[in-house]
Order: structure tokens, then C-alpha cells, then sequence
């Protein structure tokens, strides 16, 4: 009998429960011929404040503990010398969830023995110049890797442009959604809507989800809202420095919009729920553009329509499972809103396309077996 093969995942990330994720359903998936370990910080401060590791003892993954040292600056930390003995024991295949030019991903492919294959993943969908030593970490990571996981379609196509990456194989891989905690709950909606002083009945609500900046098109869609004849109730759910601006704008439209902070990820799907159509008005900048929008997946999963801009990754995300609208066109954006909301059978027709979509590409089990098909193409490319 062939023994499982060995997968070493390594991130940062992993210090938070929900965000080992994929490496929990990739033992799922991958039992009998992968035995899979996942490598997480001991305690990390990122952006957001302090953290420690916790451990769920549900989680079928392995899990070994190593430090982390300079956690503040996501690009500059780097993790104890413990990590050479997790990724060097009889290891098949390394995983790194570190981008390639920072210097905890150097560090994951410096001390990972060259007869192990390396496969990082990355986010990164704009052509960027980075300065020493990032530029020299980006260069080495990539010569160094059996191959690369694209978190977006839009991140694939903008690396493959770019020097080295061409050179070795590449699968693009969505971000997985909960299709068990995010799904349709009518009942669990309107416990919301009556929660926030509205009767469960009444004009469509649109919902927005997501942080309160310009680059999401908040702006945009409160001046679509304003353009729209048909009746309509609107909800924010979100946080950022755009909050007193949109608080502002709310009290304009009185009873119709409510503008909701704070609200824990374990209680979105609520909120989701609250929605007759999830609105994703991103905004391309200069240095940035829309990387996935799990917002859309989540709302899919709760069979909730979606309109998305044009932005980033948001077309490739929404498929055909949505409509995508010009990023700047406000009036493409009342005119589309309205015939939505004045159409249930077309809101209906849209939720259950977006079920599907939410099932078949965004479920964790499909994208954790797609990881393991690819590590799989790699190994034998190796072989």
C-alpha cells in the first residue's frame, strides 16, 4: 500500500481558526493519500491587534506551532528557526500561503530542502515594482517554486506577464466560501429586518457589504439609490472612514436605510439574509483593484442576486450567475437596480443561479480538492 503523501501548508493566517479553512478540508478531502500539517503562528499581531492561537479539537488537521517575529508589518515578519525541522521531516510538498515578495515567503523557500517541491499562492493582480530586498525575495521565491496558485482569475493573467512566473505551472483556485453557514434562511432575515425597526414585508432591501471606502463605491451607490423611482429600503453593513458620510446621506432617507457596524463574521449570513440584492460597486484605483469579493460568493451561497462592477476580479467571480456593471456608470447601475427590484421572478431566477454558482465553484470541498489535484500535477511534473 502507497503511504499518504506528506503536505506541509504554512501561514500566517493560520493563527486565526476560520482561516485554516482549506487546510481542515484539504485533510478532509485528501484522506488516505495526503497527510496533511499545517504550520501556524504561536501568536500574531498583524493589523488589527494582538493574537494568539486557538485550536478547535474538531479540526481533522494537524497543527504545529512556531514563532513569529516582527508581526506587525505583514511584509516584514519572518517566523522562528523552528520552521526548517516541519518542512524538511519526510516532507512531499510544501505549501506557502505567504505572497512570494515578502520575507516570511523568501524564508518558507529558503528553508525548504530542494528536493521538496514548493508551491506558494498569491493575491496580486496589479503590476507592481517592489523595493530591495522584496524585489530580490520575489525573484528568488518564484525561481525557486515547482509552481504557483493564482487566487483570482485577474491575478493569473496579470502574473503571467510578469519575469519568471510563466516559467512554471500555475492553476487559478477561488477562495472557498461556507456553503453550510452561508445558505438561504428566510426566517433568520427577516429576525434582522425586525431587529433593525423594519417590518419583515415591505420595498426590496439592497445590501451592501464590505468596508465604508471609496474604492468599494459606496459613493456610487448611494447616488444610484437616489437616482432610483421605484421603491427601495437600503442596508449597510460594514465599518470604515466613510461611516459618517454615509451616516449623513442616511438621514436623508429617514425610515429607508439603516446602516449597520460591528457585525461579527459568524452573523453575516443573517445579514445576508436581510437582502433581496447584494450590491458590489468596487472601484478600480491606481493601486488597487477588487481581488475576489467573497462578499459575492457569500451572498450566492445565500441565494441572494448580485449586481458587481467591472473591477478586478469581480466579473470572473460573479460568472453567469449575475449581472456586471461599468464601474463608473451610475445610471447603469439605477437602471439595472430598478428593473431588479421591480421583478421577484428575476431576483428568484438570479438566486437560484447563484446557488448553484456558490456549490459548484465556491464550496470548500471543490476548492480544496482543487489544490490537490494541482500539488498532485506538480509532483508528477517533478517525478
Amino acid at each position: 500500500m502507497t503511504r499518504p503523501r506528506k503536505l506541509v501548508t504554512v501561514s500566517h493566517s493560520y493563527v486565526v481558526t476560520l482561516n485554516r479553512r482549506l487546510a481542515n478540508e484539504m485533510t478532509r478531502v485528501g484522506a488516505g493519500r495526503w497527510d496533511i500539517t499545517a504550520v501556524a503562528p504561536r501568536a500574531f499581531h498583524g493589523d488589527l491587534g494582538p493574537l494568539v492561537l486557538q485550536r478547535d479539537p474538531s479540526e481533522p488537521v494537524r497543527i504545529e506551532t512556531v514563532r513569529a517575529f516582527l508581526s506587525r508589518s505583514l511584509h516584514g515578519f519572518v517566523y522562528g528557526p523552528e520552521l526548517r525541522a516541519h518542512l524538511s521531516r519526510g516532507v512531499d510538498l510544501v505549501h506557502s500561503w505567504e505572497e512570494p515578495y515578502v520575507l516570511s515567503g523568501l524564508e518558507v523557500a529558503l528553508l525548504t530542502p530542494r528536493r521538496v517541491p514548493l508551491v506558494f499562492c498569491t493575491a496580486q493582480n496589479l503590476i507592481k515594482h517592489y523595493p530591495p530586498p522584496f524585489a530580490q525575495a520575489e525573484r528568488f521565491v518564484v525561481h525557486r517554486a515547482s509552481g504557483w496558485v493564482a487566487w483570482g482569475q485577474t491575478v493569473r493573467d496579470t502574473l503571467q506577464a510578469r519575469g519568471g512566473y510563466p516559467l512554471r505551472p500555475s492553476r487559478f483556485i477561488p477562495m472557498g466560501v461556507d456553503v453550510e453557514r452561508f445558505q438561504p434562511d428566510a426566517a433568520a432575515g427577516e429576525d434582522f429586518r425586525r431587529a433593525q425597526g423594519w417590518t419583515p414585508q415591505g420595498p426590496p432591501v439592497v445590501g451592501y457589504l464590505g468596508r465604508f471606502v471609496p474604492e468599494k463605491g459606496v459613493r456610487l451607490l448611494m447616488d444610484a439609490l437616489d437616482g432610483l423611482r421605484t421603491p427601495w429600503r437600503a442596508l449597510f453593513v460594514g465599518g470604515g472612514p466613510m461611516e459618517a458620510t454615509l451616516r449623513e446621506w442616511a438621514t436623508r432617507h429617514g425610515d429607508q436605510v439603516r446602516v449597520v457596524t460591528g457585525v461579527p463574521h459568524a452573523s453575516v449570513p443573517q445579514t445576508l439574509n436581510a437582502m433581496d440584492v447584494l450590491c458590489a460597486p468596487s472601484q478600480t484605483t491606481p493601486r488597487w483593484k477588487e481581488q475576489f469579493g467573497r462578499m459575492l460568493a457569500e451572498a450566492f451561497a445565500c441565494g441572494v442576486p448580485v449586481l458587481g462592477s467591472d473591477s478586478g476580479e469581480v466579473p470572473f467571480t460573479v460568472g453567469d450567475a449575475g449581472h456586471v456593471l461599468p464601474e463608473a456608470d451610475t445610471a447603469a447601475w439605477t437602471t439595472t437596480l430598478g428593473d431588479l427590484l421591480e421583478n421577484p421572478a428575476t431576483r428568484q431566477e438570479w438566486a437560484r443561479k447563484g446557488l448553484t454558482r456558490a456549490r459548484t465553484h465556491f464550496a470548500w470541498p471543490v476548492v480544496a480538492r482543487a489544490h490537490l489535484d494541482f500539488f498532485e500535477e506538480v509532483l508528477q511534473g517533478r517525478a
